[in-house]
């Protein structure tokens, strides 16, 4: 029974990874082609599908953790996982006015590659129990850049929806109301922008000990 459970989980686990893959591939593909015949401007609108797609998958990430399916702490996943989703959905889906801004290609080719890399690696892991040593650097390496890259365009995205947050007043509640509560969108996004002060430097010192123990371990084999 042990034998047939990680067999299946593998299984999965080798189609999920190398699905998303193949949906930031795609993600990537379209930026880069936006860029070059239609500027920045035109970026979100190529991509918009795929990328809500492959973004919201990784809210299976959680549930693997959760289940113990893979080792990752889910204390560290959930803030990664959670903050992209709440740009994708929250900022780039509900305020379009925020599309067109430059950061959304730095966000998108750095969130992608980043991707790209991550998805195929753990797709060779299950899919044939290793991964190239040049794919292991990579995996724990890149960060070194996109992760500020990604961080900042995050951030920037948020401050500059502030306004348009602000003005429309989507998803905030206002009191009376039968529930007898009240919501203010605009505050939350400022809090979220709270959250990245500490969380960030947090969740790139965890990168680096992973880093450290990665490269260490596969010189020692």
């Amino acid at each position: 029974m042990a034998t047939l459970f990680a067999a299946l989980r593998r299984l999965y686990l080798s189609i999920y990874n190398w699905t998303v893959f193949i949906g930031w591939f795609q993600v990537l593909f379209l930026a880069l082609k936006s860029l070059k015949e239609s500027g920045h401007e035109h970026v979100y609108n190529a991509v918009e599908k795929p990328l809500l797609l492959a973004q919201s998958a990784a809210a299976l990430e959680i549930l693997h953790g959760l289940i113990g399916l893979v080792r990752s702490p889910v204390s560290s996943t959930l803030p990664q996982v959670g903050s992209r989703l709440y740009l994708t959905w929250g900022i780039l889906w509900s305020f379009p006015e925020i599309r067109t801004h430059i950061l959304v290609s730095s966000l998108v080719i750095s969130w992608s590659i980043t991707e790209i890399i991550r998805y195929s690696f753990f797709g060779m892991k299950e899919a044939f129990g290793f991964a190239p040593s040049w794919h292991l650097w990579l995996r724990y390496s890149s960060f070194l850049v996109l992760y500020p890259t990604g961080i900042s365009s995050e951030v920037g995205l948020v401050y500059f929806a502030l306004p348009y947050i602000k003005g429309s007043e989507k998803y905030s509640v206002r009191m009376p109301n039968k529930w007898n509560f009240s919501l203010d969108y605009f505050y939350l996004a400022i809090l979220a922008l709270g959250f990245y002060v500490p969380g960030s430097p947090h969740l790139y010192r965890y990168m680096l000990a992973q880093r450290k123990r990665a490269l260490s371990k596969s010189k020692k084999e």
